[in-house]
């Protein structure tokens, strides 16, 4: 069945993105995470990468070409299938994705005929502003959790405010609304989960919107191509074909939060600092737009800033005398995780070696480099760039099993393995290979802190064509790692520690690093995967390589 890609909102600002490149043409073979374009947006220029295997049915757009957020931008699914259906869809919803405040439900001729006739013709909710739908906002991502409402039914909703916090596999969002008026419906309670294009929640003039209809019409679609109105109970999920609807889209920077119910206004970064803090934010006063409480708020605080009441000393620990547990549901992240390495151990034959690295001249290196950097370079900084270099010289570890071919990239996308509350995330540092070491160290801290804040983009988890897993802060000396899908292999970096070896005249004490590289048989041999470690080695013990 085709598949419609709409126009992400790759930015807090974005309105519209330009075609930068098609990766792809009408015709063309196209498998998940294959490349599909270059975005430009008003903040960058952004790879798109598809979430499903078929055909390239249907551009939205020629190259420089101008797609409003959430408008067609392609069409893939079987070959020689019928996309006209598809395609009349955005021209039917010719208004912008955005309505104007000033617009209500009753004052459209489009509307008004989907309510009136709810109960006699087929209810398309693809072009009902009133419906919001769950959005995709990973490449894997297939359900969303609810992990917080900010507005309840009966409240009123205004452009920009946020209504919900969405946990998917890789990240916890915000998702704010895109027109006024008032929450009519919500698709699932805190903790309860909606598939991808599910029914999130309705928004309208109250007595205006057929609720019930809307209702009974998504559970309809999930057994039937055709939204009809024969259903009678409520659902939360809708066809998994996305349309040219009013999706919801993540906020990506600290947003100001809407004051109901005396409910404290501040950004989510100010509420984590807060917290860790012990900080009483109702006895603040923000700076922010709105007086919202911001992070300079918290910064400027004073020493001895009066904690929560929540806030006290440790209760003594006096021993356990009686059996009991306690069960820790599954976040979707740690669910996502485990699916998905176990298909890694499983599917892909894994083989490991190992090489021991000395670090001396690295350490040198880092030091003299230290004192003249704008920003401090880590260790890991070194190994990011070394394997960069390395992956340039041996392409066939910088690659894909894809099952009928291997793909091996021409740009090198590194993952730098980060732990987080609820497991693991893998930020990418892309084009490492042409990024100097202080570039690297900045982008990575930045991205490392957007992981733990769970702040990340897609396109900053996704497109890695290599992994660097290093747990040498923990002080493990060496391990081995699963692969992340799709790459081919994976880096495994234990600590730096002393060793005591033989010279020609006695013994010195010199600094050593274990380093375990796991290989997917399937499409990287030893040998292949030998001569990568070599040159890692290389790099590292000469380090003044990585500055040429």
């Amino acid at each position: 069945m085709a598949e419609v890609i709409l126009m992400p909102r790759l930015s807090d600002t974005m309105t519209e993105g330009v075609i930068a490149a098609w990766h792809k043409k009408v015709g063309d073979q196209v498998k998940k995470g294959d490349l599909l374009a270059e975005v430009e947006t008003d903040k960058a220029t952004m790879e798109l990468e598809s979430y499903k295997d078929g055909v390239l049915l249907h551009l939205g757009g020629e190259k420089g070409s101008k797609i409003q957020v959430n408008d067609l931008l392609a069409i893939i699914g079987n070959e020689g299938e019928d996309i006209s259906s598809l395609l009349s869809k955005p021209a039917a919803a010719a208004t912008p994705v955005t309505p104007s405040p000033s617009s209500t439900p009753s004052s459209s001729p489009a509307t008004e005929t989907i309510i009136s006739t709810a109960s006699t013709t087929t209810l398309d909710l693809s072009k009902m502003d009133e419906v919001v739908l769950m959005p995709r906002l990973s490449d894997t991502m297939e359900v969303g959790v609810i992990a917080g409402w900010h507005k309840q039914v009966g409240d009123t909703v205004k452009k920009g405010d946020v209504l919900a916090d969405i946990e998917t596999d890789k990240a916890t969002m915000e998702l704010e609304s895109y027109k006024n008026g008032t929450l009519l419906y919500i698709g699932a309670e805190k903790g309860e989960k909606i598939p991808v294009n599910g029914l999130l929640c309705v928004i309208g003039e109250k007595g205006k919107v057929d609720v019930d209809a809307i209702v009974a019409a998504a559970k309809v679609s999930t057994s039937s191509p055709t939204q009809a109105n024969t259903a009678t109970a409520p659902t939360t999920s809708i066809p998994a074909t996305p349309t040219p609807a009013i999706t919801s889209t993540p906020i990506t920077t600290e947003v100001v939060t809407a004051m109901a119910n005396g409910r404290i206004k501040a950004s989510p970064l100010a509420k984590k600092i807060a917290q860790e803090k012990g900080v009483d934010l109702s006895s603040l006063r923000g700076s922010g737009d709105g007086g919202r409480i911001i992070k300079a708020d918290l910064d400027q605080l004073p020493t001895g800033a009066k904690p929560t009441a929540s806030v006290s000393a440790a209760p003594v620990y006096t021993g356990q005398t009686t059996e009991g547990f306690t069960d820790i549901p599954n976040s979707q992240m740690r669910g996502i995780i485990a699916r998905r390495l176990a298909e890694s151990k499983f599917s892909a034959p894994h083989f490991y070696l190992k090489m021991e690295i000395n670090m001396d001249q690295a350490i040198a290196a880092r030091t003299q480099l230290n004192e003249v950097s704008p920003v401090k370079v880590s260790f890991n900084d070194f190994v990011i760039k070394a394997v960069a270099l390395s992956l340039r010289q041996h392409p066939s570890v910088n690659a894909s099993w894809l099952g009928d071919k291997i793909r091996r990239y021409h740009h090198v996308h590194v993952g730098v393995a980060v732990a987080i509350e609820d497991g693991l995330i893998v930020p990418v540092v892309r084009f490492a290979d042409n990024k100097t070491l202080p570039q690297i160290a900045a982008e990575a801290k930045e991205l490392a802190g957007k992981a733990k804040n769970k702040k990340l983009q897609p396109n900053e988890f996704t497109g890695n064509t290599f992994t660097i897993s290093n747990l040498g802060m923990m002080d493990i000396d060496e391990f081995t790692a699963i692969i992340n899908p799709p790459d081919s292999c994976i880096l495994a970096v234990g600590r730096i520690s002393e060793k005591i070896i033989r010279k020609e005249n006695g013994f010195a004490a010199t600094q050593v690093m274990k380093v375990t590289l796991s290989c997917d048989h399937r499409s990287v041999d030893g040998a292949s995967g030998a001569a990568f470690l070599q040159t890692v080695k290389k790099f590292l013990e000469n380090p003044i390589q990585l500055f040429l």
